[in-house]
């Protein structure tokens, strides 16, 4: 409907029992980025972060944390591998030894650590690996979007009246039109309407 309506170009709109010349217009869509995303579980290291700043040197830490993970309860995820603990951002990659151990894990958000006789909550998230692919930059013209041009300017508070006539306008099949999923006037400007598919 929209693409028929700006072949046709000009329109007689009756506002305020006034006739007025409006042009159909295509609407340019900014440039757009399309990216393919591909995310990758780890199935064998989860990261850890909020690790309580204590008074405990950093290999002390890495064994903690280690047997906190080593120890996970009904979720056993099994022998730990590897510790990368960084005090400063206060996070860890742990790293298990079996291929999926950590998938006891996903669902688990937050994990208790108990220290030298205090209880901390851990906070745990999936390690994943992350690439783009397939990147197109594009710019183009909507199919069901129309700018109107030449509306004359009115007060604010007939904005919504001016609205409901262009509405009407462009919703009556013997105009061209046809059903409008939405539109809108920007005061002393022009008026865009989307049509529905």
């Amino acid at each position: 409907v929209a693409q028929m309506l700006v072949n046709k170009g000009k329109h007689t709109v009756i506002l305020d029992n006034k006739p007025v010349e409006v042009t159909a217009q295509p609407v340019t869509l900014d440039k757009a980025i399309r990216v393919e995303l591909h995310v990758t579980i780890s199935g064998k290291e989860i990261n850890v972060s909020d690790i309580p700043d204590l008074s405990i040197p950093d290999d002390w830490m890495r064994d903690k944390l280690e047997l906190n993970f080593y120890k996970a309860g009904k979720g056993a995820a099994g022998e730990v591998k590897d510790v990368a603990y960084d005090r400063q951002s206060r996070t860890a990659a742990i790293t298990f030894c079996k291929p999926g151990a950590a998938q006891s894990f996903v669902r688990c958000t937050e994990y208790p650590l108990f220290v030298n006789g205090r209880f901390f909550w851990l906070s745990v998230s999936p390690s994943t690996t992350m690439h783009s692919d397939k990147c197109q930059v594009y710019r183009g013209v909507s199919k069901k979007t129309l700018l109107l041009q030449g509306i004359p300017g009115i007060d604010e508070e007939d904005e919504e009246s001016i609205q409901d006539m262009v509405e009407i306008h462009f919703q009556r099949p013997s105009n061209g039109g046809g059903e409008i999923e939405a539109i809108k006037y920007v005061l002393n400007r022009a008026t865009w309407v989307c049509f529905e598919e």
